[in-house]
């Protein structure tokens, strides 16, 4: 049986358009901010029986799903993060969640992102302390 970072290798080579090369720069950029960061894959159902890649930490970090229009990572406790660079920009009015969807062609600030990753894994591990 394959490892669920396998399975995220395996769903990455099959995209072969823009999203699957922008999920894949997030995911090496998850690992570059926290390389303790552990890969999880996540509701498998019919519509995606690939499932969800799942970034965790001491608990959910973030979700990266694939859409036609964009790729959304959501983070899960995201409404508790500062967001200093202003990277949410989707899930604005959940009261958990903030998601960041990321277009063909969007610019990513990897300094920033990789912040926000840090900031997670943070407030994870003082959830759980």
């Amino acid at each position: 049986m394959e490892s669920d970072s396998e399975q995220i290798d395996e769903k990455l080579r099959a995209m072969t358009d823009w999203r699957g090369a922008i999920l894949a720069r997030l995911r090496r950029l998850i690992h570059e901010a926290d390389p303790e960061v552990v890969e999880t894959v996540k509701w498998r159902k019919p519509s995606n029986p690939s499932g969800v890649p799942v970034w965790e930490y001491e608990g959910i970090i973030s979700t990266g799903e694939t859409y036609k229009d964009k790729v959304k990572l959501t983070f899960a406790r995201g409404a508790s993060l500062a967001d200093a660079a202003g990277l949410f920009n989707a899930s604005l009015g959940a009261g958990t969640r903030r998601a960041i969807d990321f277009r063909e062609g969007d610019e990513i600030d990897e300094e920033a992102f990789k912040a926000l990753v840090r900031e997670a894994v943070a407030l994870n591990v003082k959830r759980a302390g």
